[in-house]
């Protein structure tokens, strides 16, 4: 009869180090949040019909903190789906870009969004399409007065002269389960 191998158990670690001078842009997001979206129906017809609905986020950091991930489930009136929001760091040029992964359509990554934070506010631009036109994308990242995050999502159809903001997200931290 033949003998296995003694098995070794495989460590691994809950919490990589992180690199000393990682930026702490995002550093208020890391954890599980409660997710109030708010949206409008139809985007860049005028529209002033929103919809509401909820979902859960959990955001950790990876690449040794000069890159973040955060998980996240919506609650869609029509049903829910997952995405996932990759950012990463370019300490060269001092900005992060964003990429959107939605589960619905797991090959086509969003094209990233890029900018920085300053005065406690995170701006990042796109240039991208909607239903054939051109159109400049912008996410806008700031905590309220009680340190609560806010992210908010706008089109310019005349890159940037107008903005429609058509996508707000507030987050209530949860507790670690």
């Amino acid at each position: 009869m033949k003998s296995n191998p003694p098995r070794t158990a495989m460590h691994t670690p809950t919490h990589l180090p992180l690199q000393a001078n990682s930026p702490s842009d995002f550093d208020f997001f890391v954890g599980p949040w409660k997710v109030q979206h708010r949206r409008l129906k139809d985007r860049l017809v005028g529209s002033t019909e929103w919809e509401s609905f909820e979902g859960r986020s959990t955001m950790h950091k990876v690449l040794g903190g000069f890159g973040n991930v955060d998980d996240n489930l919506l609650h869609l009136p029509g049903g829910d789906y997952r995405a996932v929001t990759l950012r990463a760091y370019d300490a060269q040029a001092g900005t992060w870009s964003i990429w959107w992964l939605d589960a619905r359509t797991p090959g086509a990554l969003d094209v990233p969004v890029v900018g920085r934070f300053e005065n406690g506010i995170g701006t990042f631009l796109a240039q991208d399409s909607l239903n054939g036109q051109a159109i400049l994308v912008r996410f806008l990242w700031r905590q309220d007065a009680s340190g609560q995050p806010r992210w908010e999502q706008a089109f310019s159809p005349d890159n940037g002269a107008t903005w429609e903001t058509n996508w707000v997200m507030d987050f209530t931290r949860l507790e670690l389960e």
